[in-house]
């Protein structure tokens, strides 16, 4: 199954020259969407992770399948102000502006080992600060997971080398 065939392209959003990938539509179809996840947990189970750290927003919807067909908890990082308890936080800069992440504090025992999961991979800049979060917690990067990978954006580059699996790359 070819996934780019269920993957949208947007121009201009959110805002000029972005060229948005949308999987709406691959979630729409459940033969697609399974199929993905299924390939999520095949590629990833090799990483051996403890628990799987999910990307608000658009990665929620994918690790949280994820996480009940490789049978782990789900750790949440979130924006700020959306946790309810102690919560760590680390600031980074997007391709289109800042952002920030927090994830609970108690979110990843030490020495846990944390799949990151989110939608895409495009400067790598969200993903460096989940694995930042990660690190705070006490735990380690088992690797990443991906739907959609920018490649010509270079993101795997700050990824200190982990692990990382995407099942649809563009150029």
């Amino acid at each position: 199954m070819d996934l780019r065939d269920y993957i949208r392209d947007v121009p201009n959003f959110p805002k000029p020259p972005i060229l948005f990938r949308d999987i709406t539509p691959l979630m729409g179809d459940a033969a697609a969407f399974g199929f993905a996840i299924d390939q999520l947990a095949e590629r990833c189970a090799g990483m051996s992770p403890d628990v799987l750290v999910s990307v608000e927003a658009r990665g929620f919807l994918l690790a949280a399948p994820l996480a009940y067909r490789m049978g782990k908890p789900l750790a949440p990082a979130r924006k700020p102000g959306k946790l309810p308890a102690a919560a760590h936080r680390v600031a980074y800069a997007l391709e289109y502006g800042e952002d920030a992440l927090e994830i609970h504090a108690d979110a990843i025992a030490a020495g846990q080992r944390a799949l990151i999961v989110d939608d895409l991979l495009a400067t790598g800049g969200t993903a460096a600060a989940a694995a930042a979060l990660v690190g705070r917690c006490g735990g380690e990067v088992a690797g990443y997971a991906f739907l959609v990978e920018l490649a010509g954006l270079r993101g795997r580059e700050r990824l200190g080398g982990a692990a990382a699996v995407s099942l649809v790359e563009y150029p």
